[in-house]
């Protein structure tokens, strides 16, 4: 009972989504399909293509390199690789867009140098554009593809790659043939994760002019006024993402990648000499110094001398690391459940449960945001009409616009994270712990207070991090849900980047990169397969 309620509550945005898009919408959604509705899917299609197509070509290339070969600072380039997942979309977005604008510093560099005086003395490609937003999109998630892509490169080991050269494969034909299909899942799952971030996005679509699904439904809920419609927007966003990741299933069916029952025997790395390893060398630093190296100094060039700054920093900094951390300890609590829940009893409805808890993750921010504030905005109305009614005065709006239904929010979306360490963490503990504290007279609870938590240390606090650091980044729903003239770090990048003044923002925007190099450090110690 208690998996099922938590399950219910963590899935009932997404079910109010669905609820919310059966109601009429009147002409707005017709209006929608005549008019911007094949835009939407156009350029929602391309973009996530691109982005899903660059990130697996810059994470596997990577991710090979630094798994299968030697040369010049491999071993820092390990983790170095990660340094990105730090920086948020949104911020490379408003740096390059205001570095590589016709008054930024690229361009008023190339000018003074080559004596250029008008926009017609010479070309730049316009980064305000789908290419430059997909070029951006891929420089910041990468690393969700070369995470997992190296991982499966060292998961291989030897034995397919010399089976492979037996039969004479050359090595280019074998990574083709043997070591790219057996990767496949991890490079997928990478892409998915990087495409669904990209469409959770709308601070970038919005700064660049493209209409996506994202921007669409923030455009119909607020401009246009239209719950519906905005529902029925972010249902058919969804049923994209669910019909790509069907295809790709479908694409791979009857195919079954195993392991022998063998101890695994490392590949081992060849050296890359002369100008090849330092090619590999230049490849592996080209999307750490685009991805990280640049925005980030611009950022602090930007911050040095900003001294308004300072005096709303402790304020902002306060407000979001009060609702991320808020939001962390109550996803965290919520997977403790369920994982506990499902480990008593391990049962198929208990698994469909977690399963449902976690659904969230995957679900763009605005389409969440709908799902909270409209059924909550309902409850709230409601609610002050009985109080009128029973006591001749209301409360007026209690939850709708307040930090509670921010953290919820939060709290839903993010819970998939503190579920996956925590669910990991106790599958590695093995059941007679529990059943020796049993015999002991301890009850399931206690169980898990005394046995399991101090066990679970290393787990709770990777959960915590994860999720504090996602909640950190946060625009949209932040955008969305935020009570009037609460502004975090996140929410204010956003209005004054937005209206070209990154200056007055880029303290907070650094402490956001700061923040986001917590989970970057954790990554870089657990991501070897082979690490004992």
């Amino acid at each position: 009972m208690l998996a099922w309620a938590l399950a219910a509550l963590a899935i009932f945005p997404l079910a109010a989504v669905c609820w919310i898009a059966a109601q009429p919408s009147g002409d707005v959604w017709s209006h929608l399909a005549n008019t911007v509705l094949a835009k939407y899917v156009q350029v929602t299609l391309m973009l996530s293509i691109g982005v899903g197509v660059l990130v697996a070509a810059i994470g596997v290339g990577a991710g090979w390199l630094v798994a299968m070969r030697e040369f010049p600072g491999r071993r820092i380039f390990e983790w170095a690789l990660l340094l990105p997942l730090a920086m948020p979309a949104y911020i490379i977005g408003y740096v390059y867009a205001e570095m590589l604008q016709y008054s930024g510093i690229v361009q008023t560099t190339l000018r003074g140098v080559f004596g250029w005086t008008r926009p017609q003395d010479y070309w730049f490609p316009e980064i305000r554009s789908l290419g430059g937003a997909i070029l951006l999109f891929a420089l910041a998630l990468y690393p969700y593809v070369y995470v997992l892509a190296r991982s499966a490169f060292l998961a291989q080991g030897a034995g397919p790659l010399e089976a492979a050269r037996a039969l004479g494969a050359g090595p280019w034909r074998a990574f083709y043939r043997v070591t790219l299909p057996l990767a496949r899942p991890a490079i997928i799952a990478g892409a998915a994760l990087a495409v669904m971030e990209t469409m959770n996005d709308i601070a970038i679509p919005m700064h660049f002019g493209l209409q996506t699904f994202s921007v669409g439904v923030f455009d119909a809920w607020l401009n246009m006024g239209s719950a519906p419609a905005a529902a029925q927007l972010a249902l058919a966003m969804l049923g994209c993402v669910v019909l790509a990741l069907l295809a790709e299933r479908f694409a791979r069916r009857g195919r079954g990648i195993a392991e022998s029952g063998r101890a695994m025997r490392r590949a081992q790395r060849r050296r890359l000499r002369g100008w090849r390893g330092w090619l590999a060398a230049f490849l592996c630093a080209a999307p750490i110094l685009a991805g990280f190296a640049a925005p980030a100094a611009h950022l602090v060039d930007a911050a040095v001398g900003q001294a308004d700054a300072l005096a709303r920093f402790p304020d902002l900094a306060a407000n979001s690391v009060m609702v991320a951390g808020i939001a962390a300890v109550v996803s965290l609590l919520v997977a403790l459940g369920l994982a506990y829940c499902k480990r008593l009893q391990p049962t198929r409805p208990l698994r469909v449960a977690a399963r449902l808890a976690t659904l969230c993750y995957g679900v763009p921010g605005p389409v969440l945001a709908l799902g909270v504030l409209v059924p909550l905005a309902a409850f709230d109305n409601w609610l002050d009409a009985q109080m009128h009614a029973l006591l001749g005065f209301g409360f007026g709006l209690m939850l709708t616009g307040s930090v509670a239904a921010l953290c919820f929010a939060y709290a839903v979306r993010f819970l998939a994270l503190a579920y996956g360490s925590v669910d990991a963490g106790l599958e590695r503990i093995t059941p007679s712990m529990d059943s020796a504290a049993r015999t002991l007279g301890s009850g399931p609870w206690r169980v898990l207070v005394r046995v399991h938590a101090p066990l679970l240390r290393s787990s709770i606090v990777a959960a915590l991090i994860l999720v504090f650091v996602d909640c950190m980044k946060e625009l949209p729903m932040t955008l969305l849900l935020r009570p009037f003239g609460f502004e975090t770090l996140a929410t204010h990048v956003y209005q004054f980047a937005s209206a070209e003044q990154l200056e007055a923002s880029a303290l907070a925007a650094l402490a956001i990169v700061v923040v986001g190099l917590a989970p970057v450090i954790v990554l870089s110690r657990v991501m070897d397969p082979t690490r004992r």
